[in-house]
């Protein structure tokens, strides 16, 4: 299946279900069309003109895959207040087409990228709300109770109820047939769902529901009584006495109006509000589709743009993107926008040749389908995942939730983003900055790592952080992963450098600004080890160094480096603070362990970590020569060569002779000088476990060896030592944790 924007792929085995999907969305559209019109003061003609438009014409040009458009829940408000404000429908009509007119121009402009910024809180928060909105405006349906018209969605009912006390209502006006309908509904598309050959038939539940619907109006005339299932209880589609009555259903806009200021202002509302509703509903659609498929959001502005300006001009309704047929249509199975073309197909063909059928349709089977999206949206599943992520993604949710239900759909949708907003704009004033203290050789520096983008909704929070930096201290902006920075956040920083920090005695640094922003780098601290550095320093202050060091490996917190600026400072000359001899092993690289940079540490490298001859002499001029204060013997885990010295001594023969090495006994035969033979006697008969343990066991033991080489084969070092001018430290380094083991 092909990705948003691009051309999509039929098959024959998403053609029947498309065909089968836009069958079942006709079925629960057509009520709603009707119920959206009623609620909105308008025409019922009119609602089912934008079903057709939304269907077939936005359908056509849309990318979208599952979304369904058609007459809106949300502008039903919008609608009834403007139609009495412009004194008729058809200078309404007039403000529709130029709403589109907008919405095409806002789909050229690519304004759909403002999709991008909405919270997944809120989109997640209007599913859930759309199906309590199902479940408890269903309900009354449900048990036969039709004075709310189907399509209207919020909280003040036209019948005077709202959506709770309409529910009491229900309970005391209960109409036997349709309940007994509504019920065998629901109990088969329960069961419909939870077997599993019925779940994977091609045939839609929902389309089943409706044929046995109808069956059960036909039972209820033949039983009477207080079984027959009256009209006022089933779908009521217009009829037309012949085709010049079917025509009698179009209007035309009032095109004298078009001088008229309001009209402009109510085009204006309208498609702002429509475009606000199917960019939610869009991303809200694109979370159903099972395939987490894209919807290109300006190419749906556009596609919305061309179905209202023939809405205008056919008298329909203004249409959005509508969640409750687009979820219907996912639910049913449809794969591709054909199902949404064959629902607008549909509506204009079956409503014109065989409306007496459709009124044929019980209500109550409609509102068990509706119900059962409903649970599907507002499923526990969902409420628990949003719980999970934390206060700052659930308050939202369910803020969301419940001004939707206990207003109407746009009045909640905004009060939920204004909630989210708020959570976004307390999180950027607590951590839109990442602050860490970095201790570096020539001491700490407050490193502000800025993030990828920079708002003026930063500046508090940056403002504060800038003045907590202590009289004397040193703090370091980092904007090496920022694209952005708006102008009044650099205005802070110039004002800062050339100001505050100076009264303050506050040093400023700055890396990764680019050019256009006429901040050059700027490293003021010094993050290599220099002459004036070294000689200050002691062998236990060096010691404490590489510990921080490798505190900060195991954080993941390593220091931000310039190894750019490290190499030209050490250009002239080097003064490390220690040498460190290490294992070849490519696990223990010792300058990213101790988080140490260029010039900091004399390293030598050999297998085994074991100081024979030529080891020694490097460690006496990094000491002696060269001014180092730490001599660190580094052995690790899991070593092969002493595992190789192990092995060896258990079994009598060199595991490595095999591989035609010349030069390795010298090394085994050093390591061996750990082991004790007695031991190996003893773990012939050990399983490999234990092998592994007394193998880890001897790499420390050799690191005390090495230890005692030093000092007893090398006078230079151990008087050094004796003299307190040197430390000899040991350390055995975890490959599999990460952790040293520090010992003398």
């Amino acid at each position: 299946m092909s990705q948003a924007g691009s051309v999509q792929l039929f098959t024959p085995q998403t053609v029947f279900r498309d065909l089968a999907a836009g069958l079942v969305v006709f079925l629960v559209a057509l009520p709603l069309c009707l119920g959206v019109a009623l609620a909105s003061d308008a025409p019922l003609s009119a609602g089912l003109m934008a079903g057709v438009v939304g269907g077939i014409l936005v359908g056509l040009v849309s990318r979208s895959h599952t979304s369904v458009s058609g007459p809106a829940a949300g502008l039903t408000a919008i609608v009834a207040s403007q139609i009495a404000k412009l004194g008729s429908f058809e200078a309404f009509l007039l403000a529709v087409v130029f709403a589109g007119v907008i919405q095409i121009g806002l789909g050229v402009a690519r304004a759909g990228f403002i999709a991008a910024f909405f919270p997944s809180s809120v989109i997640k928060g209007l599913l859930a709300a759309i199906g309590v909105i199902l479940i408890l405006k269903q309900f009354p349906h449900l048990l036969g109770r039709d004075t709310d018209p189907e399509g209207e969605m919020a909280f003040q009912q036209p019948d005077h109820e709202t959506t709770f006390s309409e529910l009491g209502e229900a309970l005391w006006h209960i109409h036997p047939g349709a309940l007994a309908v509504g019920l065998f509904s629901i109990v088969f598309l329960v069961l419909w769902d939870r077997i599993k050959p019925l779940k994977k038939s091609p045939v839609p539940a929902p389309l089943l529901v409706v044929l046995c619907g109808v069956a059960g109006t036909f039972l209820s005339q033949r039983l009477g009584g207080f079984w027959l299932i009256e009209p006022s209880h089933l779908v009521q589609v217009p009829l037309a006495e012949d085709l010049e009555g079917f025509r009698q259903f179009l209007r035309w806009p009032a095109f004298d109006q078009v001088l008229n200021p309001a009209i402009y202002m109510a085009a204006v509302t309208i498609a702002v509000v429509a475009s606000l509703e199917t960019l939610l509903n869009l991303e809200a659609v694109d979370k159903l589709d099972p395939q987490q498929r894209k919807s290109p959001p300006s190419r749906e502005l556009f596609a919305q743009g061309v179905g209202n300006v023939a809405c205008g001009l056919l008298g329909g309704l203004p249409v959005t993107s509508v969640i409750v047929r687009s979820s219907v249509n996912i639910s049913a199975g449809g794969r591709t926008k054909l199902a949404t073309i064959v629902h607008g197909v549909l509506v204009i063909v079956c409503v014109a040749l065989v409306p007496q059928w459709l009124n044929l349709i019980p209500l109550s089977c409609l509102a068990a389908i509706l119900m059962v999206t409903g649970f599907k949206l507002a499923s526990p599943k969902l409420v628990r995942q949003m719980w999970k992520e934390g206060r700052n993604q659930f308050l939202p949710f369910v803020v969301t939730v419940v001004a939707i239900v206990l207003t109407d759909l746009l009045i909640g949708i905004l009060i939920g983003l204004a909630i989210s907003l708020g959570f976004i704009l307390h999180s950027n004033f607590r951590r839109p900055l990442r602050r860490i203290v970095e201790k570096h050789a020539s001491g700490e520096v407050l490193r502000i790592e800025l993030s990828n983008q920079v708002s003026f909704l930063n500046r508090a929070v940056l403002q504060k952080t800038l003045a907590s930096v202590p009289r004397g201290g040193h703090v370091l902006l980092d904007a090496r992963n920022t694209d952005y920075i708006d102008p009044d956040i650099l205005d802070l920083i110039a004002d800062f450098r050339q100001n505050g920090a100076p009264a303050h005695q506050v040093e400023v640094s700055l890396v990764g600004f680019k050019d256009r922003y006429q901040m050059e780098d700027a490293i003021q601290y010094v993050d290599y080890s220099t002459r004036d550095l070294q000689e200050s320093l002691t062998p236990d202050a060096v010691l404490r160094i590489l510990k921080e060091g490798h505190q900060r490996f195991r954080e993941g917190h390593t220091l931000m480096r310039n190894l750019a600026r490290q190499r030209d400072g050490t250009a002239g000359g080097q003064f490390p603070m220690a040498v460190v001899l290490s294992c070849i092993d490519s696990r223990c690289p010792v300058e990213f362990i101790f988080d140490v940079g260029l010039g900091d540490i004399f390293t030598i490298r050999v297998a085994g970590n074991v100081a024979k001859n030529k080891v020694l002499g490097s460690m006496e001029y990094g000491c002696a020569v060269a001014g180092a204060k730490l001599v660190l013997v580094v052995g690790h885990t899991r070593c092969g060569a002493v595992r190789a010295a192990v092995d060896l001594g258990i079994s009598g023969q060199d595991p490595l002779s095999a591989t035609g090495c010349d030069h390795l006994e010298t090394l085994i035969s050093e390591i061996q000088l750990s082991i004790e033979p007695s031991e190996l006697r003893r773990l012939r008969s050990e399983p490999k476990e234990q092998r592994e343990r007394y193998t880890d066991e001897v790499a420390r033991r050799n690191v005390h060896h090495t230890l005692r080489v030093i000092r007893e084969q090398s006078r230079v070092l151990d008087r050094l030592a004796r003299q307190g001018k040197i430390r000899i430290v040991g350390a055995l380094y975890d490959v599999c944790t990460g952790d040293v083991d520090f010992f003398e």
